[in-house]
């Protein structure tokens, strides 16, 4: 069982920087997929970053790319989503996910299985 617990959201204005941090517990998914999810309120979760821990490739929503880094430290059992260049639209809930199967669609809500309690970013104009 993986467990997951986000951290780092706050409020900033734009253009600014946040980093989220996911700590992982129970086991580090060390061939898996693991990804970066945001929600606003009447909106359905949408993919925002993801990796595999196998070999650290990625992707990333269009909406994000340039922007945010996605990366893992193994070691500290971390995931982390560094976050710059901040717009009001991204404004939302952030979660982080693990998936236990490989495939396409990195960035399908439905297709990860384990979820954190999510960490709220707000990005001022």
């Amino acid at each position: 069982q993986v467990r997951l617990a986000e951290s780092g959201g706050g409020s900033v204005q734009a253009g600014g920087s946040l980093r989220l941090s996911c700590a992982v517990s129970g086991y580090w998914p060390s061939r898996h997929l693991m990804g970066w999810f945001r929600q606003t309120p009447g909106q359905e979760r949408e993919g925002v970053a993801a990796i595999y821990t196998g070999d650290d490739d990625t992707r990333y929503a269009d909406s994000v790319k340039g922007r945010f880094i996605i990366s893992q430290d193994a070691p500290n059992n971390t995931l982390y989503l560094q976050m710059n260049n901040l717009l009001p639209e991204d404004t939302a809930i952030y979660y982080c996910a693990a998936r236990r199967t490989y495939g396409d669609t990195w960035l399908a809500p439905s297709l990860y299985n384990y979820w954190g309690q999510g960490t709220q970013v707000t990005v001022s104009s």
